[in-house]
């Protein structure tokens, strides 16, 4: 498509940068016809009765813009980026987590509340997911079964592996990369509980995997990355505080799968854990907030994921995003930093 204009440039990065514009003007122009439908149609999010008390004025605000985010990403990537296996896999598990994700969200509307499909049925979703794309990655285009560290360690996890037929199933990587998968594709709808927050913080991360990605001389996946970034970009002009509309489960849970896929499709799954790390505190906050309220009655936060417990202290909404814009920022460049010892 268009990335023929540019197969003889000298500088390959124009891709990515024209990657990130596209797909943020296709997001920023289409949303408001999806605003505008899910307004007709009396589609909107359903707030936790738990949470804070200001954000009940959020009750019926549109959701699932995640929908118009694939959309451009979709679009952009195929007007730019060659259709290379690792690109079309990355693209396969944003989707499929994406509706997944979009499932969820129709479950919630529909029936009036804040949580749509049960805890086991959204795993079931991203166990498959996650299996499917780790049997893929290492039979189809050849991602080695290991994992390095910042140093030069790297760990085999393809020791225990099964022969099944012409397919290898390497099963301690398979759990690994479905630790990756669900994990950060929950770790990033966990954050995505402000406006402007889960979309400002993906969209530095993916800035820094489209950088990476490029370095990894995969400039396919930096485009797929530059294009995940400038979706988001397009979504914050709808999404900055006061939201018109948010992006439900259909956007947070691809965006985290589109975030693990690269990371594991450029072997960086160490590093990408430091520059996702705002979302590993995010995560980390809930599970530590369930295990001492269990054990011992108490809770550590004053209300988790950990940007309610900032609200909870007296930061206002656009002050806590902004500081975590900033505290992701600082991740992803440390992250970026660690990735280079690993070169």
């Amino acid at each position: 498509m268009l990335s023929a204009l540019f197969a003889g440039s000298q500088y390959p990065t124009y891709l990515v940068f024209v990657a990130v514009f596209v797909a943020g003007l296709l997001t920023a122009v289409l949303m408001p016809a999806f605003i505008r439908v899910m307004r007709k149609d009396g589609i909107g999010q359903q707030v936790r009765a738990d949470g804070p008390q200001t954000h009940l004025v959020k009750q019926g605000t549109p959701t699932m813009g995640g929908v118009i985010m694939l959309v451009g990403l979709l679009l952009t990537t195929v007007l730019l980026a060659r259709w290379t296996p690792d690109l079309i896999l990355c693209v396969c598990a944003t989707v499929g987590t994406g509706l997944l994700g979009l499932l969820d969200d129709i479950e919630s509307v529909s029936h009036g509340r804040s949580l749509g499909l049960t805890p086991s049925q959204k795993m079931a979703g991203l166990i498959v997911i996650s299996v499917a794309f780790c049997l893929l990655a290492v039979n189809w285009v050849g991602i080695a079964p290991t994992i390095t560290f910042p140093g030069g360690l790297t760990v085999d996890l393809g020791v225990l592996a099964t022969q099944i037929g012409p397919v290898s199933v390497p099963w301690l990587y398979v759990f690994f990369v479905f630790l990756m998968l669900a994990g950060l594709s929950n770790a990033v709808n966990l954050t995505d509980g402000l406006d402007g927050l889960a979309g400002g913080t993906v969209m530095v991360v993916m800035l820094a995997m489209a950088m990476v990605a490029f370095s990894y001389d995969e400039i396919n996946l930096a485009v797929f990355a530059g294009a995940a970034a400038g979706a988001c970009v397009g979504f914050l002009w709808h999404n900055c505080y006061p939201a018109s509309i948010f992006m439900g489960d259909t956007g947070s849970l691809a965006l985290g799968a589109a975030f693990a896929a690269l990371a594991i499709l450029t072997k960086t799954e160490v590093t990408s854990l430091v520059m996702g790390g705002l979302f590993i505190c995010e995560a980390l906050s809930v599970m530590m907030q369930v295990i001492s309220f269990k054990s011992t009655g108490k809770r550590i936060f004053l209300m988790a994921p950990l940007h309610h417990h900032f609200e909870k202290k007296g930061w206002s909404e656009t002050k806590v995003v902004i500081r975590f814009w900033i505290v992701s920022a600082m991740f992803a460049a440390v992250g970026f930093a660690l990735y280079f010892q690993l070169r």
